[in-house]
């Protein structure tokens, strides 16, 4: 028997890399298709974009790199990068965004590490990031569907969005407190729910149900999610019962932006967080406090990007020091110093 050596992800249930991709794909459906039913179908635009993208460019790399390309391509693992992405940036960019955004993911933050298993950092969030820094206003954009947009997205290499913008929840709370209005009066409009605005809360439920069905399915632990989301509840929480006037609540932390996205499917990713239990509490801890610090007081009204990439670099030393005893090192240790 021939022994067959790969790189990580590694994982104790039968599924293949392929299988778990395809699950984490299945798991995005029900906020995919809220987002297209409140945005409009530039998300579909722009998810196709990115996957044809992803496709071409996995396929010219592993050419380059002498790889077999049929085998590689059949983990989804770049079809899944091109979704997250797609999913995260506002659905009627302009189109080479989305080009741009996947191309540089796996070219810089993929293949240029090895490929699969061997890259430090999430590619999606890698795309994100470059976007977000190059293109701020374009990445600010969400708004509800008008036909004008879609053709904009399509046809124009810099759409002409300026009538059209909307506020997420977080830029909406950003721009009221440092105004120095108080946030009863924003969360009094009727755009507003009972956590966030109205859509997002259904769609980051959406998300929180994909990442349950990902537990269940055991293609993720329960750890990551949980400790991120309980960091950034209660140090939102703090901050709130000390000026509720200035600093929204937990909940709407949680239900606001891309939390669950982030929570469930960006970092949880197998190949650049903690592996231990352990350690993948610490990881979840520093990623939640993280995006709390960039939301409050930094320049961005989100932070998951920047703080699932800073945590990329910790989880090595997390790794290091958290790591579990091999069979029999308790049993050494007692032995060694008898």
């Amino acid at each position: 028997m021939a022994l067959v050596m790969s790189a990580a992800p590694f994982g104790h249930q039968s599924y293949s890399v392929g299988q778990i991709m395809r699950q984490v794909i299945y798991a995005l459906i029900p906020a995919v298709s809220l987002c297209v039913w409140f945005f409009g179908f530039g998300i579909i635009v722009q998810i196709l974009l990115g996957v044809a993208t992803a496709l071409i460019t996995e396929t010219l790399m592993l050419y380059l790199r002498e790889r077999p390309i049929k085998l590689f391509l059949n983990d989804f693992s770049a079809i899944l990068t091109a979704i997250l992405l797609a999913v995260a940036i506002p659905p009627y960019s302009p189109w080479w965004m989305i080009v741009l955004g996947v191309s540089f993911s796996l070219v810089f933050a993929k293949h240029l590490y090895g490929g699969l298993g061997f890259n430090p950092f999430n590619p999606a969030m890698i795309g994100y990031a470059v976007l977000l820094i190059s293109f701020p206003k374009e990445m600010t954009n969400w708004s509800m569907f008008e036909i004008d947009k879609l053709v904009d997205m399509i046809f124009f290499s810099i759409g002409n969005n300026d009538a059209h913008t909307g506020a997420t929840a977080l830029d909406a709370v950003k721009t009221h407190v440092k105004q120095n209005l108080s946030l009863t009066e924003l969360f009094n409009q009727p755009m507003w729910g009972l956590l966030s605005l109205k859509k997002w809360e259904w769609v980051g439920i959406a998300y929180f149900s994909g990442g349950v069905y990902l537990i269940y399915k055991k293609i993720i632990t329960w750890h990551i999610p949980v400790a991120m989301l309980l960091s950034l509840f209660l140090i939102a929480t703090l901050f709130y019962v000390w000026q509720p006037q200035t600093y929204p609540s937990g909940l709407f932390h949680l239900f606001s932006g891309a939390t669950m996205l982030g929570a469930f499917f960006i970092a949880t990713d197998p190949v650049t967080a903690a592996t231990s239990n352990r350690g993948k509490l610490f990881y979840g801890i520093g990623i939640g406090m993280i995006i709390y610090i960039i939301r409050t007081w930094g320049n961005y009204p989100d932070g998951i990007a920047f703080a699932v990439l800073l945590m990329n670099l910790a989880a090595p030393t997390i790794d290091y020091y958290t790591k579990p005893p091999y069979f029999g090192e308790q049993t050494y240790k007692k032995e060694l110093h008898k």
